[in-house]
């Protein structure tokens, strides 16, 4: 009882006694000192950051030209829902490919003559492999999002593969 009391009253007197070292350079957070602020060069203003790229006036999600995506299509479409949801609407749609293992599916909006109609072909990039297995491992699902002003003019939505189509209508 007598050691631990001791012990406290030293550890007490040893933390009282670190005020007088905060300042000080027995202090280890004071060994690199505080930051301090001062006026950029005049030359340097302008200069780019190599480890930023650069800004394109697309904006910050869009690129200045489109890619195309020349993917083949999925084989059967097997599902097509649309979800609302606040502000648009999701489509989801579920294919069947012809081979195991496709990877990077998209669904990629088409040219149509009818402005009525939103047509869309399910893509994906497909190594060669195994067509004989189950349907499960080449099942793929992808979705869009389209917002209401999007949707405003659209009564029939399409999903394209290479063997059917699935139609909804609004």
């Amino acid at each position: 009882m007598k050691l631990s009391l001791g012990v406290l009253l030293i550890s007490a007197g040893l933390a009282a006694g670190c005020g007088a070292v905060r300042d000080s350079r027995v202090n280890p957070f004071n060994w690199f000192g505080g930051a301090t602020s001062r006026p950029v060069a005049a030359g340097t203003t302008g200069a780019a950051n190599p480890l930023l790229p650069e800004r394109s006036r697309a904006g910050l999600f869009r690129r200045e030209t489109e890619e195309v995506y020349a993917a083949p299509p999925i084989a059967v479409i097997d599902e097509l829902l649309i979800e609302r949801r606040p502000g648009g609407a999701v489509i989801r749609t579920t294919g069947i490919a012809e081979r195991a293992g496709p990877f990077d599916v998209r669904l990629v909006a088409e040219e149509q003559a009818e402005p009525t109609a939103l047509v869309m072909t399910l893509r994906a990039l497909q190594r060669p492999g195994p067509r004989n297995t189950g349907p499960d491992a080449r099942k793929v699902t992808a979705a869009r999002w389209l917002t209401d002003s999007e949707l405003a003019g659209i009564g029939r939505i399409e999903v394209r593969g290479a063997q059917n189509v699935l139609t909804t209508r609004r």
